[in-house]
């Protein structure tokens, strides 16, 4: 595989320890801004609004730079951001740095996708998109609890200059591996927004609405789940999810072979043992030894679904693949928002700590119920040809 697989998967992996660190770092955020653990909280939702509006808005807008050049602005960008975050002296001055970081978020994943896909043959396509998230998966297994560590060490800047300081690594990177290219040719941006009006890329991205949510749905509560229904130590909780991180990991570079086999069939094999597997979590909460097979299990289906999931909407936005490509990044945000909500409501409800589990295997069947409708969609085009 290209170096320059690498330099986009150390890019993702600053902007996923990025994304996710703030969890770690609530209870320090709060009190040096004397605001409520929930009102610090936001930060994570804002950021989430971030990637959602930005990606589309800056796809859009560098869509007649050449990509090379569009990644090293988005990098800065994103460099920017956690400047801004490091030195914030106030809480809206370090939210505005997590929008403006999570701005570059959903534009680079979206114009990186499609960068990495070129830089391989056609049916190596899949696992060169996991390469480059497997910097996403490696930011849970190993910047975020590294962040946090330095953060509880050194106090919540810390952390952020230790994002900055990955940030510059992954811009020297790019610029000195990524190859260059032309401007993209034949740019319209009344055509690219076409691709909007079809049915297929809707589909496409409510697969990954529904088919990722229960991702989220699961691991909200996990800490708890594991707790109080569990029979859990605390001290178990960081080794648990290190050993769900790996499944991450592991289920990134698998969603990656099978999806160069065949995308549709590696959708639904991957969705599918997401919604299976979020049911065992939740039938498995009160088995220590089963719970921990079942949630590492959970986790290689979980982003064993991205390759696929992205794969897919390259190849059904062809005249558009970068907008489309951000835009399924904004999806997935969604995803997780929808997820971690519906988890909430469940808890909220008197449920109990397993219920977000069920929950997510409710929305798994949600998502294969639309992956059905695509392959019916498919199978009447191929009919129809």
């Amino acid at each position: 595989m290209p170096l320059a697989l690498l330099a986009l998967a150390v890019s993702a992996f600053g902007i996923g320890t990025t994304e996710f660190i703030i969890n770690g770092l609530l209870p320090e955020l709060a009190a040096d801004f004397d605001v409520s653990v929930p009102a610090a909280g936001l930060l994570v939702s804002g950021y989430a609004v971030g990637v959602v509006i930005g990606a589309p808005l800056l796809t859009m807008a560098g869509a007649r730079l050449p990509r090379k050049t569009m990644l090293l602005a988005l990098m800065v960008l994103f460099l920017a951001g956690n400047l801004l975050s490091a030195l914030a002296p106030a809480y809206g001055v370090l939210m505005a740095g997590r929008i403006i970081a999570a701005f570059a978020h959903g534009a680079f994943f979206g114009v990186g996708a499609v960068v990495a896909a070129d830089l391989v043959e056609p049916d190596r396509r899949a696992r060169a998109l996991s390469l480059m998230f497997s910097g996403l998966s490696l930011s849970n297994v190993l910047g975020v609890p590294a962040g946090t560590a330095i953060g509880q060490a050194f106090g919540w800047r810390a952390t952020f200059w230790a994002v900055v300081a990955v940030g510059v690594v992954a811009l020297a990177g790019i610029a000195a591996l990524v190859p260059s290219g032309p401007r993209p040719q034949g740019h319209n941006l009344g055509r690219e927004l076409g691709v909007f009006r079809q049915g297929g890329v809707w589909l496409a991205l409510a697969m990954t609405v529904f088919g990722f949510a229960p991702v989220f749905t699961v691991i909200t509560f996990i800490a708890p789940m594991m707790t109080d229904v569990g029979g859990f130590s605390p001290g178990a909780v960081p080794v648990v999810m290190g050993l769900l991180g790996i499944g991450l990991v592991v289920g990134n570079l698998l969603g990656g072979r099978l999806a160069d086999r065949a995308v549709l069939p590696a959708l639904y094999a991957s969705i599918g043992a997401l919604t299976v597997l979020s049911a065992l979590v939740a039938a498995t909460a009160g088995d220590r030894a089963a719970f921990v097979a079942a949630i590492v299990l959970f986790g290689i289906a979980a982003f064993a679904t991205i390759p696929p999931l992205q794969t897919w909407v390259l190849d059904s936005a062809s005249q558009a693949p970068a907008l489309a490509s951000a835009a399924n990044i904004g999806a997935f945000n969604l995803a997780n928002a929808l997820g971690s909500v519906i988890a909430g409501l469940t808890v909220d409800a008197g449920l109990g700590y397993a219920a977000p589990a069920w929950a997510g295997a409710a929305l798994g069947v949600a998502g294969l119920a639309v992956t059905g409708v695509v392959g019916l969609r498919v199978r009447r085009q191929a009919l129809a040809t």
